[in-house]
């Protein structure tokens, strides 16, 4: 069945398939397909970066969250539930984000587009690097792909991406999407 395309719902299956896999993390000191980071590393990312976003481009300020270095799960959980309650509020569709290199976006746009993708590909980091199902929707992994083809260029020199990997034209989409950006589907974790 294919993920939701209303970003509340949306957010809330790819948040959830993210709190399940932390759950199942048995060693946050893991290395993960992205060379510099730790299992841990990724909860981080996830937990810091969209905080940093909404506070500096609208008027949504997230609840604080516990020190993801301490308490991966429980930093995750309370980001998660901060950014489901604001895309259930009805009144978030009328509040704006403004950025200069996004333009002006409703909030759960920006959210959906922005966040919500980054924690879908992000599991599949955080999957690989615990041992446990990384399979991507091959929907929204299709979509993506799609949508960031034209922008290779562009995304490559925004620092975010590394050199795509070569991949094979019928590897699964998750598969494909991961090496697009930079990542490489026969890593695995050492021993």
């Amino acid at each position: 069945m294919p993920l939701p395309t209303d970003p509340a719902e949306r957010h809330r299956a790819v948040a959830g398939r993210f709190s399940a896999l932390t759950l199942g993390v048995t060693d946050w000191n893991a290395p993960t397909p992205v060379r510099e980071w730790r299992a841990r590393d990724v909860v981080g990312h996830l937990v810091d970066w969209i905080d940093g976003l909404l506070t500096s481009s609208s008027d949504v300020r997230l609840p604080e969250v516990a020190a993801w270095t301490q308490d991966p799960v429980g930093a995750w959980s309370a980001r998660a539930a901060g950014i489901q309650a604001l895309l259930d509020d009805p009144s978030a569709a009328r509040r704006r984000l403004t950025n200069p290199h996004l333009g002006e976006l409703p909030v759960p746009e920006a959210v959906d587009r922005f966040y919500t993708v980054d924690v879908f590909m992000h599991s599949w980091d955080l999957a690989r690097a615990s041992g446990q199902d990384d399979t991507l929707d091959p929907d929204l992994a299709g979509e993506l792909l799609d949508g960031m083809l034209p922008l290779d260029e562009m995304l490559r020199a925004s620092g975010h991406y590394g050199p795509a990997i070569p991949v094979a034209s019928d590897a699964p989409a998750g598969d494909q999407l991961m090496a697009f950006v930079g990542r490489d589907p026969a890593w695995r974790p050492p021993g």
